[in-house]
């Protein structure tokens, strides 16, 4: 998926771990990314949450997207700062999934964003024809 990522690429983000409904990213703020207060803007806060949930959502093989997101500004982040999300699969039901996402700034492990997002899988078709075959689901 990251192969594909050219928002993640650009930014610098970085897949630091990735296990079946978890993924760890991780990017530094530059100066670009900064507000009028000199505090990162938020939608950079959320772009970086929302790929963790993207990644850690897509890690059970059918093509998943965001269905809901909704984001919490917990404490301010600047320029040169490093933050990481961790995004983690709260529930599964049907085609559709909860992940929350924290978003810290490390090494220190202030808490700066906390995010929930919801997931809707493409298709229960694409699930079931890999299963028939034998392989795993795309």
């Amino acid at each position: 998926m990251y192969a594909g990522d050219k928002v993640a690429q650009d930014l610098g983000m970085e897949v630091t771990g990735i296990a079946p409904g978890r993924a760890v990213l991780r990017m530094a703020l530059t100066p670009a990314m900064v507000n009028g207060h000199g505090i990162a803007h938020g939608g950079y806060l959320f772009l970086l949450a929302d790929s963790a949930f993207a990644y850690a959502c897509n890690t059970h093989g059918a093509v998943t997207v965001a269905a809901s997101a909704d984001v919490v500004f917990v404490a301010p982040a600047r320029a040169g700062d490093v933050l990481e999300a961790t995004a983690v699969e709260r529930t599964r039901y049907g085609r559709s999934g909860v992940y929350d996402v924290t978003v810290r700034r490390v090494p220190e492990g202030d808490v700066i964003a906390e995010f929930r997002g919801g997931s809707r899988s493409r298709d229960e078709r694409v699930l079931d024809e890999a299963a028939d075959a034998g392989g795993p689901p795309r």
